[in-house]
């Protein structure tokens, strides 16, 4: 199929600038009502086990993984759930952009820090939106990866769930890094974004082959940028380990992460 022949775009502009609160934006428009049938999805899914922790996360750059994780942060936040957004993708991120925080002070400090205890305060920041927190990821690290894999990370991920309803985790692309397949074993479910024209078959499977090894439970994935055949774009959700559906909206909202 050519939907999945595309190479990448790289871009930095959810770097600079965030990803789209479509959610918070226009809850009422066809693309929100999408993610919350995301966050309902997964809630079906959690029915003999509680699921508090979340990862997003994708093949490569650019598919709009960000987008999604924040967006059904937010949806979970109207909910009314205690939420919190962990910007884990410490080589690229984007949270502090999209909330507009300072971000010299988050994920990558707590993880590096000597001290044996640290103050949620310091780190869980004020989204603007209520019911939402965000942890920024910090200073870029030199070492990303060996960060996630430590002790401090689970440690860390404990007290979020004992603090929150949700734990969101923005996850690094899975083949890019090791740090996504570090966290996918941590943490209740993970979803994969796979953004049409650009997620390659062969890396998707990857992905998937990755999770297993990782003991990961993989509960989905969620097709973005979905072309509905009349110009239109949307986000759609799928079950398993297999392609799915996408629905169109008049609202472009393409993920740029």
């Amino acid at each position: 199929m050519s939907l999945f022949h595309r190479k990448p775009k790289v871009s930095t502009d959810s770097m600079r600038n965030g990803v789209r609160l479509i959610v918070a934006a226009h809850p009422k428009s066809p693309i929100s009502e999408q993610f919350r049938t995301v966050r309902t999805n997964v809630e079906f899914m959690a029915v003999d086990k509680e699921m508090k922790t979340l990862a997003f996360t994708s093949s490569s750059i650019s598919e709009g993984k960000s987008t999604v994780a924040a967006n059904t942060a937010v949806a979970w936040a109207q909910q009314g759930k205690k939420v919190v957004l962990v910007d884990a993708d410490m080589r690229r991120p984007t949270a502090h952009a999209t909330f507009n925080l300072n971000n010299t002070i988050g994920l990558s400090t707590v993880l590096a820090s000597r001290q044996r205890e640290f103050e949620l305060g310091d780190v869980v920041r004020p989204s603007g939106i209520e019911n939402l927190e965000v942890i920024t990821s910090g200073p870029i690290p030199p070492n990303p990866s060996e960060l996630l894999n430590s002790g401090r990370m689970n440690q860390l991920l404990k007290v979020l769930e004992n603090h929150f309803d949700v734990v969101v985790v923005d996850a690094p692309p899975m083949l890019q890094v090791t740090d996504a397949q570090i966290l996918a074993g941590r943490v209740d479910g993970v979803i994969l974004v796979v953004r049409q024209g650009v997620a390659q078959k062969n890396a998707v499977r990857r992905c998937v082959q990755l999770m297993k090894m990782a003991k990961a439970n993989l509960l989905g994935f969620v097709m973005n940028d979905v072309n509905s055949g009349d110009g239109a774009y949307g986000y759609g959700y799928g079950y398993g380990y297999g392609y799915g559906y996408g629905y169109g909206d008049d609202d472009d909202s393409n993920g740029k992460k």
